[in-house]
């Protein structure tokens, strides 16, 4: 079965039990392989982090459709897009999706010190919410940056990527791997600094 249950495969699977306290059974179909994608360093770096990361997070028996149609559309990016370019936006704004689904959605909407809408420019890591360039002058030292296109439609550089990453590591760190499961935050820094190589 290990060609088959291979983390991002998709696979039709049959779970049979006589009761509800009996150990189930399972049988399985393969119905799309990514295996090939595998031997792509920059993809199979993409495709372990993402499966990883949401096999890691989500509690068991619950559903999430709309994690679900965003984790299938991203992986199909992963693996047809011409370049990373044409994935990694996505990926930010799926680990953005997660942090929401699970109750620690970011507040990016006005600034969190004076209420306006324009000039967002920081993050405040204390309360993961929008903090204008005036209000938060003083202590940028301090604050995560806001790029652009976590807020709003746009077509992101790769400093405003990178800095993506940075604003959904940080908070997924926070979150779920602050004190455990760090073997899963190393499979994001392999496939950051890989995306950095391809850049520079």
């Amino acid at each position: 079965m290990r060609p088959i249950l291979i983390p991002s495969n998709i696979v039709q699977a049959d779970y049979r039990a006589r009761t509800e306290d009996q150990l189930a059974s399972m049988t399985a179909e393969l119905q799309q392989s990514r295996g090939p994608y595998l031997g792509e360093p920059l993809a199979s770096a993409a495709l372990e982090w993402v499966t990883a990361l949401t096999a890691a997070i989500l509690p068991e028996e619950h559903s999430y459709p709309q994690l679900h149609s965003a984790l299938s559309a991203l992986l199909d990016a992963i693996c047809g897009a011409p370049s990373a370019k044409g994935w990694v936006v996505a990926l930010v704004r799926y680990e953005l999706l997660l942090l929401s689904e699970l109750g620690f959605g970011l507040s990016l909407e006005k600034c969190t010190v004076t209420g306006d809408t324009d000039g967002l420019v920081f993050i405040s890591p204390k309360s993961a919410t929008a903090v204008s360039l005036g209000a938060g002058q003083v202590y940028k030292d301090k604050l995560l940056p806001l790029p652009p296109f976590l807020k709003e439609p746009a077509t992101p550089d790769w400093n405003d990527i990178f800095d993506g990453l940075k604003v959904t590591g940080f908070f997924l760190k926070r979150h779920f791997f602050e004190d455990c499961r760090n073997d899963v935050m190393a499979s994001r820094t392999v496939l950051v600094d890989r995306l950095k190589r391809v850049v520079a």
